[in-house]
């Protein structure tokens, strides 16, 4: 890299007015808007980056000591007792795992009966195709940092009981990544990725349930200079559904019986979530009582075997009959013996009812 000193045109022992008009100097006949070619567009990011160094006082006295302290130093001493010199951290990479996202999604309870896959849309950082995460604009790369030389530390001489002593900090230049980037992409601002949608094939386990997080690793965000992707956090959610509703693996379901149907009884087939389903309202079935039909729940969460399928009874008393009808009700109430009504212990409603029948079966 050419010296900042003969990029400036001074001495180096200018002083901090001499260099500053030096760069406005050159700043002026090299500007981009004065000056369009190519060649004088590079002459200006050296000027400039010239100036950046040798206007701070201590970047330029680091630069003046070629990036090192003269004298003795911890590495001295440590020798000294020891044998060997501690080894100095390198350089940090502009590389870095990218975050992880969380994302909630509602999925339909026909949907975690069986579990289903799906395709969904996120935004989220990806690499950026114009430069493949290298962070520098096409045909360019990072160059080694002058200040630290590549070693992305500064270390400075402190006087202690023991002598001069070492200390190390992240350059101020480079900021500890060793390299400086003259060029930045300019499609992702020399981040190295961008932001975008994109699709992304999930599955929906059988059995999951409102509150579940679904990890999907490296589906996160791509980090920065294109560094490794984070996970995707899914949370699930499951929709309403207006006719059956969740207990655990079970489904549970009200169903509407005519008086006539629950006196003598009827075969029922009804929609299910997963097909038809099939089922026998017994003879003298009453309000409240339950049908349990085996294995037509949700499939059990990282297992085998299904929950059950619940249909509480609702027996529906007709409000209005015709003169023919209510004469054929009062043969049967005839043929019957008849029982005074009589107070008894105070009942719950028919759906405070079911609920119970639903959760003690």
């Amino acid at each position: 890299m050419a010296d900042h000193y003969e990029v400036l045109g001074v001495d180096r022992n200018a002083s901090q007015d001499e260099i500053k008009k030096a760069y406005r100097k050159l700043a002026r006949e090299l500007h981009p808007d004065v000056n369009p070619g190519q060649e004088a567009q590079e002459r200006f990011k050296l000027v400039t980056h010239a100036y950046d160094v040798l206007s701070d006082p201590q970047a330029r006295e680091q630069y003046d000591l070629g990036g090192g302290v003269g004298g003795i130093g911890f590495g001295d001493i440590f020798e000294t007792f020891f044998g060997a010199a501690p080894r100095a951290a390198g350089p940090r990479s502009r590389r870095e795992r990218g975050q992880d996202a969380l994302i909630r999604i509602e999925v339909d309870l026909a949907d975690v009966i069986f579990g289903r896959k799906r395709e969904m849309e996120v935004d989220t950082a990806v690499i950026c195709e114009t430069c493949q995460g290298s962070c520098c604009a096409p045909g360019t790369e990072p160059v080694t940092c002058d200040i630290c030389k590549g070693a992305g530390q500064i270390q400075r001489s402190v006087r202690s009981l023991l002598g001069n002593v070492l200390t190390s900090s992240p350059c101020g230049t480079c900021r500890g990544y060793g390299t400086v980037i003259q060029t930045p992409c300019t499609a992702c601002g020399g981040q190295g990725r961008v932001r975008a949608r994109r699709k992304i094939s999930i599955e929906i386990p059988a059995g999951v349930e409102t509150g579940v997080r679904l990890q999907l690793q490296g589906q996160g965000e791509v980090g920065p200079a294109g560094g490794p992707p984070g996970d995707l956090f899914l949370e699930v959610k499951v929709g309403h559904h207006d006719i059956f509703s969740r207990n655990g693996d079970d489904l549970l379901a009200t169903i509407e019986v005519q008086m006539t149907d629950a006196i003598l009884g009827t075969d029922v087939e009804v929609k299910g979530l997963d097909g038809p389903v099939k089922f026998e309202i017994r003879p003298g079935t009453q309000s409240a009582d339950v049908v349990t039909i085996k294995d037509r729940g949700v499939t059990h969460l990282r297992g085998t075997g299904r929950g059950d399928l619940k249909i509480g009874v609702q027996v529906v008393t007709p409000a209005k009959l015709d003169a023919k009808q209510q004469e054929l009700i009062r043969q049967f109430a005839s043929t019957r013996k008849s029982t005074a009504p009589t107070l008894t212990q105070f009942q719950q409603s028919m759906f405070q009812k079911l609920r119970e029948r639903f959760l003690n079966i």
